[in-house]
């Protein structure tokens, strides 16, 4: 199988990558990829370093907004694994525009080439923030969209034009919406990572209002092995819940935080609420589990110290990226 998978230089794309060409996720052995990323401040090639000399592995350099370029690198491929978009919450509230462009117009960029090439599969890794809050119970896959940021309405209208594409022109796509990802490579914006980093580096961590926002956390690695089970298996104009194995405060996971990396609550700084900050995010991921057989592996008791084990390791990698 040839796939092309978007921004796959980032976080949880450049892990998929990974996990492909090392043959860790059935059903994909010997699958050869390309990757898309137009390598911004969250693409980064070192991602790919353990991988970068597989005979397997293509790279193009370049915008999913550029039609031209989608168009000529597409043919050939049998599945487009659509990692790409501007990720950000707090990025978003500052300035959107970007986040309509690669999350809106480059979606339907996609769609587009997808539909004229007769891609086989098309796979839009979503997320659980399109839905908004929650204060009890969870989500299925038919809950209405109520996205509070930015970041979370660009996303819903890609996941909403994915699904467009589907039920008008029948092109095989196929959606996830994950909850909230954790593990190594992750670029230090994001809350672990920024945590981990700066107490490792001796620094404060800012706390975010009360500290009572409640989120479900699942490791990358599982991320990858459901999104690999909806591209080999799902039902296409289906959408498919990734959920996690820790529902947690993040005041909760802060104090997690400080005892893997030998902190204290002196080391907390408690700052103002972002704006429009969602109290909880909860996903019922039955579907996924009766359909394709998917369960989480990766325990958070085991994950969130193995991913500070990284970063501690790692510090070439994250301290150029380390943000105030």
């Amino acid at each position: 199988m040839n796939l092309l998978v978007t921004g796959g230089a980032g976080f949880i794309g450049s892990h998929f990558v990974r996990s492909v060409l090392t043959d860790a996720l059935d059903g994909l052995a010997g699958a050869r990829v390309t990757v898309m990323d137009k390598l911004t401040y969250a693409g980064n090639l070192d991602n790919l370093g353990p991988v970068a000399q597989s005979p397997r592995l293509d790279f193009v350099p370049g915008d999913i907004c550029d039609a031209a370029l989608v168009d000529s690198t597409l043919p050939g491929h049998d599945a487009i694994v659509h990692f790409a978009a501007e990720s950000h919450v707090d990025r978003s509230i500052l300035a959107a525009a970007p986040f309509a462009v690669t999350n809106v117009v480059g979606t339907q960029v996609l769609l587009e080439a997808a539909l004229r090439h007769g891609t086989g599969r098309f796979v839009y890794v979503s997320t659980d923030e399109v839905y908004g809050s929650i204060d009890t119970g969870a989500w299925d896959e038919h809950a209405p969209f109520a996205p509070t940021s930015p970041y979370a309405a660009t996303k819903a209208g890609g996941d909403l034009l994915a699904l467009a594409y589907h039920r008008t022109y029948g092109l095989p796509v196929a959606v996830t919406r994950s909850a909230n990802n954790y593990g190594p490579y992750q670029h230090p914006e994001k809350l672990i990572p920024r945590f981990v980093t700066n107490l490792l580096s001796g620094r404060t961590v800012p706390l975010y209002g009360s500290g009572l926002q409640v989120r479900d956390w699942v490791h990358v690695d599982d991320h990858c092995r459901a999104t690999a089970l909806v591209l080999l298996h799902g039902r296409p104009g289906e959408v498919y819940h990734i959920g996690g194995t820790a529902e947690l405060s993040n005041r909760e996971l802060t104090g997690m935080l400080l005892r893997e990396c030998g902190a204290d609550e002196k080391s907390v700084v408690m700052v103002a609420d972002r704006m429009g900050h969602d109290q909880r995010y909860a996903l019922d991921d039955g579907k996924i589990r009766r359909e394709l057989g998917y369960r989480p592996r990766v325990s958070f008791a085991e994950g969130l110290p193995a991913t500070v084990r990284w970063y501690r390791d790692n510090e070439r990698w994250w301290a150029p990226l380390v943000i105030d």
